[in-house]
C-alpha cells in the first residue's frame, strides 16, 4: 500500500475510533451514573440535573407509554468496533507489525488466528455467561479472567509484543460490541414490543440486558489502558512478563469500574 494512503487511513480510522469510543463510553457511564442516583433503581425514580444553563429531569419508567420518540444508543458501539477493526487491519495486518522475526507462524496464519480468536472468544464468553455458571458472578468472572490471561499468554508467543496486547483489547472490544448488538438491543426491542402490545414485560429480558451492560462497564477501563499501552512499552507490552502485567491491568480496571459504579 502507498505510504501516504496508509498514513491517511491510519489517521482517519484512529480519529473516528477514538471519537466514537468517547461517545459510547460516555453514554454507558452516564446511564450507569443515572441508575446509581435514582431514588429506587429497581422500580424507577427521577434525577434532576443542571447543565449548560438549563435544568433536566430524567425519570426511569418500568412501564412507559411510548407516546414520544424513543432514542436508542447503538451506533456508537458499532462505529467504535468497526473503526477499531479497520484500524487494526491497517496498522497490524497491512503494516506488517502483527508478528516479529521470532514468531513461530507466518503472517497469513497469524492473521487467521487473530480473526478467528474474535469469534471464538465471543462463543466462549457468551456460552459461559448464559450457562448455569453465569448465575454465579464470582465463579463466571474468575473463569473469564483465567481464560483472558491464558489468551494473553498464548498471543505473546505468537504475535509481536505490541500486537499481542492490542489483540486482547480487540477481543474485549468485540465482546462489548457483541453484547450491545446481540444481547442488549434484542432484549430492549422485545421489551418495547411488549409495551406497545400491552403484554406483560419479561423481567428476565431487562435483567440480561443490564448484566451485559454491567460487563461492558467493567471491560472498558482495561480496554482503554490497553489501547494506549503502545505509548508505554517498558511498563506494558515490552515487559518480559507482559501477559501477567495485562492480567493486573484487567484486575485494576475491574476494581476501578466497581468504584465508579458505586455498587
Amino acid at each position: 500500500m502507498n505510504y501516504t494512503l496508509h498514513e491517511l487511513l491510519n489517521l482517519v480510522f484512529r480519529w473516528t475510533h477514538v471519537f466514537a469510543a468517547i461517545l459510547w463510553i460516555g453514554s454507558t457511564y452516564f446511564f450507569t451514573w443515572l441508575d446509581g442516583r435514582l431514588s429506587d433503581p429497581e422500580e424507577g425514580g427521577e434525577v434532576w440535573m443542571v447543565h449548560s444553563g438549563g435544568f433536566y429531569a430524567v425519570r426511569k419508567e418500568k412501564k412507559p407509554q411510548l407516546t414520544q420518540t424513543l432514542h436508542w444508543f447503538k451506533w456508537e458501539a458499532a462505529i467504535t468496533w468497526l473503526s477499531g477493526i479497520l484500524l487494526f487491519v491497517v496498522v497490524y495486518y497491512i503494516g506488517g507489525v502483527l508478528i516479529d522475526t521470532e514468531s513461530p507462524v507466518s503472517l497469513g496464519v497469524a492473521i487467521g488466528i487473530s480473526i478467528g480468536s474474535l469469534f471464538v472468544a465471543w462463543i466462549i464468553y457468551d456460552t459461559l455467561w448464559r450457562s448455569p455458571l453465569g448465575n454465579n458472578e464470582v465463579v463466571a468472572a474468575t473463569i473469564s479472567f483465567v481464560l483472558l490471561v491464558g489468551a494473553a499468554y498464548l498471543f505473546s508467543r505468537i504475535f509481536s509484543s505490541r500486537a499481542s496486547y492490542l489483540q486482547v483489547g480487540a477481543i474485549m472490544g468485540t465482546l462489548m460490541a457483541a453484547n450491545v448488538w446481540d444481547r442488549i438491543l434484542p432484549a430492549q426491542r422485545r421489551l418495547v414490543a411488549s409495551t406497545r402490545e400491552g403484554t406483560p414485560l419479561d423481567p428476565a429480558l431487562g435483567a440480561e440486558a443490564k448484566k451485559r451492560s454491567k460487563h461492558n462497564t467493567y471491560m472498558v477501563i482495561p480496554v482503554t489502558l490497553i489501547m494506549i499501552s503502545n505509548h508505554f512499552p517498558t511498563l506494558t507490552y515490552g515487559s518480559k512478563y507482559n501477559w501477567a502485567v495485562l492480567g493486573v491491568v484487567v484486575l485494576v480496571g475491574w476494581v476501578a469500574a466497581r468504584v465508579i459504579r458505586g455498587r
